[in-house]
C-alpha cells in the first residue's frame, strides 16, 4: 500500500505540474482548454469548472493531458441525421447539446439534426420531435457545452477560442511551458531536499561530515570531520573516490590512512555488508562533509538540476550509439523505483521526484511529432514559412508521431514487467 501510494504522488505531482504549464499559458493566450486529465483511459471523474475547463481524472496512470480547442478531433462528430436533445435558454439560444444516451436533461428538446456549425456561424439546425415539417435553427451560445458520447461534458470550441487564432508567439510558450514547469519543479524539490537534509553534501573533498553511531568507521577510531586519505593504499581526493572502494568491498578487511587533528593515523576495519537494491554493497557508517548555508542550499537545486541535464543528455545521446529498451522506462519501472524510494524515507522519494521530473520536461522537448517538441519545430517552420503547414499534413505528421509513441511504450512496458517481475 505504500508503494500503491508513493507511486500515485509521484506520477500526480509530475503529471499534474507539467499539464498545469500547459494550461495556464493556454488560458493567458485566450485558448480555451475543455479538459484537463489526469491518467488516460475511462473517466472515473469529471467535474466542469466556472472556467469552461472539465477536469477529468481517468483510470489508467500513464499520463495526462490538456485538450485545447481546435487541437483534437472531435471527441463528438455532429452529422446529419443524428439524434440529440438541446436546453435552451430564455433567449432561446442553445446551451447545451446532449447527444449521450447515458444522460437525460430534463426540459430539453429532442432533435434530429440536419447541420450543426459550432465554430463559425454558432448555429444549429434539426427537426423538433422528429417531426419534418418543423425545422428549425437554433442559434448557439459562444459558451455552450456539449455533452459527449461518453457522458463528459465540456465547452463548444468556437474560431476565436481555438489554439490556432492565439499569437504564434503564445503557442510556442504554450507548448514550452509543460516541461518548463517540470525543469522548475526539479530545482524546487532540490532546494526542498538540501533543506531537509540540513545540507548540501561536498563531493570533491576527503573530507568526511559524521560518523555513525555503532558503525566500523566509530569502531576504528575515526571521527566528524577527519580527512580520509587513502583505502589500503589508494589515494582518497574526493568522497566518490571513498565510495567507489567501499561499496565494492562489503565484508572485507580495509586499511585505512586519515588524518585527524592534523595527525596521520592507520587503522583497519571490516566495510559492512548491506542490501541494496538487487546488490550487495559495503559501507563504514560514515556521510559527506555538508555545506549548511542559506544560499548553499538554494544554488543546489540550480547545479543538481543542470548536473541531472548533462547526465540525461549523455544517457540519450548513449541511445543513438547503442539502442536498448533497457535504457528507456516506462510507468513499471516508476512503479520499482517509487517502491524503493518508499522504503528509503521521503528524502529519497522527493529525490526520486525530482530526477523524473527533469527526465520528462527533456524527453517531452525531444522533436518527435506528438511531443511538445515537435509540436515547437512546426510552430517555428510556421514562423519562417510565414503560414502554418496544412492541416491534413500537420495531423499526418502528429499521428505518425503518436503511433511511433505508443509501439515504444507498449515495447517499453512490456520489457519492464519482463525485467522485474519474470
Amino acid at each position: 500500500m505504500r508503494t500503491i501510494i508513493t507511486f500515485l504522488i509521484v506520477f500526480g505531482v509530475l503529471v499534474i505540474v507539467h499539464e498545469f504549464g500547459h494550461f495556464f499559458f493556454a488560458k493567458r493566450a485566450g485558448i480555451l482548454v475543455r479538459e484537463f486529465a489526469i491518467g488516460m483511459g475511462p473517466k472515473i471523474y469529471a467535474h466542469m469548472g466556472k472556467d469552461g475547463t472539465t477536469y477529468t481524472i481517468r483510470l489508467l496512470p500513464i499520463g495526462g493531458y490538456v485538450r485545447m480547442a481546435g487541437l483534437e478531433e472531435e471527441e463528438t462528430n455532429l452529422t446529419p441525421g443524428m439524434p440529440l436533445s438541446v436546453e435552451l435558454s430564455p433567449k432561446g439560444e442553445v446551451q447545451r447539446i446532449n447527444v449521450s444516451k447515458k444522460i437525460q436533461l430534463p426540459n430539453s428538446v429532442p432533435m434530429e439534426l440536419i447541420a450543426a456549425d459550432l465554430v463559425d456561424d454558432l448555429t444549429l439546425k434539426g427537426y423538433v420531435h422528429g417531426d419534418e415539417s418543423q425545422e428549425v435553427v437554433y442559434p448557439v451560445n459562444h459558451d455552450a457545452t456539449i455533452i459527449e458520447e461518453t457522458g463528459t461534458e465540456v465547452r463548444i470550441a468556437p474560431r476565436d477560442v481555438q489554439f490556432q487564432s492565439a499569437k504564434l508567439g503564445s503557442r510556442i510558450l504554450t507548448n514550452f511551458a509543460g516541461p518548463m514547469n517540470n525543469f522548475l519543479l526539479t530545482i524546487v524539490l532540490l532546494i526542498a531536499l538540501a533543506f531537509i537534509r540540513g545540507g548540501v553534501p561536498v563531493t570533491n573533498t576527503n573530507q568526511i561530515g559524521t560518523v555513525q553511531d555503532n558503525s566500523p568507521a566509530e569502531a576504528a577510531g575515526i571521527a566528524d570531520g577527519d580527512r580520509i586519505l587513502s583505502i589500503d593504499g589508494e589515494k582518497i581526493s574526493s568522497w566518490n573516490d571513498l565510495t567507489a572502494i567501499v561499496t565494492q568491498n562489503p565484508d572485507k578487511k580495509l586499511t585505512i590512512e586519515y588524518s585527524h587533528n592534523g595527525n596521520k593515523e592507520t587503522t583497519t576495519l571490516t566495510a559492512k555488508s548491506v542490501k541494496s537494491g538487487n546488490e550487495t554493497i559495503g559501507q563504514i557508517g560514515v556521510t559527506n562533509a555538508m555545506k549548511t548555508g542559506i544560499i548553499d542550499k538554494i544554488a543546489s537545486g540550480f547545479t543538481g538540476a543542470f548536473a541531472m541535464v548533462t547526465g540525461l543528455l549523455s544517457a540519450l545521446g548513449s541511445l543513438f550509439t547503442g539502442f536498448s529498451l533497457n535504457k528507456l522506462g516506462g510507468p513499471v519501472m516508476i512503479y520499482q523505483l517509487s517502491s524503493q524510494a518508499a522504503s528509503q524515507g521521503v528524502a529519497t522519494v522527493i529525490n526520486l521526484m525530482a530526477f523524473l521530473s527533469m527526465n520528462l520536461g527533456i524527453v517531452n522537448l525531444l522533436p518527435i511529432p506528438a511531443f511538445d517538441g515537435g509540436k515547437i519545430v512546426l510552430n517555428f517552420i510556421e514562423g519562417i514559412r510565414g503560414k502554418p503547414l496544412d492541416p491534413e499534413k500537420e495531423g499526418m505528421i502528429t499521428m505518425v508521431g503518436f503511433a511511433f509513441i505508443m509501439v515504444l511504450m507498449v515495447l517499453v512496458t512490456w520489457n519492464d514487467i519482463q525485467r522485474f517481475f519474470f
